[in-house]
């Protein structure tokens, strides 16, 4: 199942008046429920084998996967969810983070937009940004690597 389509099958069950689903295609499973205050809950499990669609809607998602090393050196701050990766809070403002800065436990990384809400992703410990492997406005997985980080 491609990003395109568990987009699509989002969008429609947010629409449905289900109030759980769970669809498995393979060793690929997406559950999603419905009821909470926080909205729609969407949990995904896939093998670390699977690769990026090949066909994606725009040619950005494909450029993300090539541009995450398979195994990136040293610690690595992952998405915390599916999403789309914002490096900045609006189009004009500068990033949250750039390479090579330092940063503070609780500072915001970048945000991560999931179902029209904004995320932000915080560091979770004091450390320095090595490398940051996701560009601003291409999709995210659960548990991509997004940073490459040196802990302080």
């Amino acid at each position: 199942m491609d990003f395109k389509e568990i987009k699509e099958l989002i969008r429609v069950f947010d629409k449905s008046e289900l109030n759980k689903l769970k669809v498995k295609e393979g060793e690929f499973e997406v559950a999603m429920q419905k009821g909470f205050e926080g909205g729609t809950v969407v949990t995904t499990s896939a093998p670390a084998t699977v690769a990026a669609p090949a066909t994606a809607p725009v040619a950005a998602p494909a450029a993300a996967t090539e541009a995450t090393p398979a195994v990136p050196a040293g610690d690595t701050i992952n998405s915390p969810m599916v999403g789309t990766f914002y490096a900045a809070p609006s189009p004009e403002a500068s990033d949250f983070v750039k390479k090579g800065d330092t940063v503070k436990k609780g500072q915001t990384l970048c945000i991560l937009e999931a179902m029209k809400i904004m995320n932000e992703v915080e560091a979770e410990y004091d450390c320095k940004i090595v490398d940051i492997l996701i560009e601003n406005g291409n999709p995210v997985e659960y548990d991509m690597p997004m940073f490459v980080v040196e802990k302080l």
